[in-house]
């Protein structure tokens, strides 16, 4: 296993719904928080400075292919206790690649949340999918690891 990308996402009252338990609709939010921070603003030792798309050309973002998650426990929230994510990449492929990620509500439980995210680099002027870089791909194979264990589905 590569190396990983372990965030804290702040829990918010408005995060809790009425069954007094954090919404599947927040979780997803949690995840998208970590990421961002994960791409974007990460103190990660690249060459290029913060986040892990740090070398991606301006003009092409990172857009959601498919994202597939998995509820594994109950998160309550806890006054002034973050949510602990870690993230990894799992695929990385022409112009696209897949990330792993677990969210703990604390360190020594097992994930509450698994996911598994497919996204691709769209290059906004050329309005296609961008192929990416040597460098980008090296910075991606740095955090390459084992896909997360997502349930099986069950078949036709």
């Amino acid at each position: 296993m590569g190396e990983v990308f372990d965030g804290e996402i702040q829990a918010r009252y408005r995060d809790v719904n009425t069954g007094g338990h954090v919404d599947n609709v927040e979780a997803i939010r949690v995840l998208d928080e970590a990421r961002t921070q994960f791409f974007r603003f990460a103190p990660l030792g690249l060459p290029a400075g913060v986040g892990l798309l740090a070398r991606v050309p301006g003009g092409v973002s990172e857009l959601m292919g498919s994202q597939r998650v998995d509820y594994h426990a109950e998160m309550r929230f806890a006054p002034y206790q973050p949510f602990l994510v870690r993230i990894w990449l799992a695929h990385v492929g022409r112009s696209s690649f897949t990330i792993s990620s677990e969210v703990r509500v604390e360190r020594d439980h097992p994930p509450a949340v698994v996911a598994e995210s497919s996204l691709v680099f769209w290059d906004h002027a050329a309005q296609a999918s961008w192929p990416i870089s040597p460098e980008v791909r090296a910075d991606l194979d740095r955090f390459r690891g084992d896909r997360v264990a997502l349930r099986e589905r069950p078949g036709p």
